[in-house]
């Protein structure tokens, strides 16, 4: 069972990147997919979530207007479009995945971690 994530990088506070997660050794449409992240210093927190099909969503308040949470079930992937970057949104990234029917319940359900992929904001 693995997650794999990719799209990590710098970019200046305003601008976009575009993480994915990828999963293999399970079938990840079973599973709610979503991300979360862990500042230096600071408690990981959760971010966002997509349900198995792909038509319910979840954000932090954090995020919501920002970001998108997206997944392609044919491809194993999901999708994390962060737009409107700020410097606070430095943090390692992680994929989640959950069985849970409800994405919300992802920050309660974790049972498959990816390694993490860093995200940093300059101002």
């Amino acid at each position: 069972v693995q997650l794999v994530e990719f799209g990590g990088g710098s970019v200046q506070a305003g601008g976009s990147l575009t993480l994915s997660c990828t999963a293999s050794g399970f079938t990840s449409g079973d599973y709610a997919i979503g991300w979360f992240r862990q500042a230096p210093g600071k408690e990981r927190d959760f971010v966002a979530a997509i349900s198995r099909g792909g038509g319910t969503s979840d954000y932090a308040d954090s995020v919501k207007g920002r970001f998108t949470i997206s997944r392609d079930n044919a491809k194993n992937t999901v999708y994390l479009q962060m737009n409107s970057l700020k410097p606070e949104d430095t943090a390692s990234y992680y994929c989640v995945a959950g069985n849970t029917v409800i994405p919300s319940r992802l920050r309660y359900v974790q049972d498959y971690w990816g390694q993490g992929t860093q995200v940093t904001v300059s101002s």
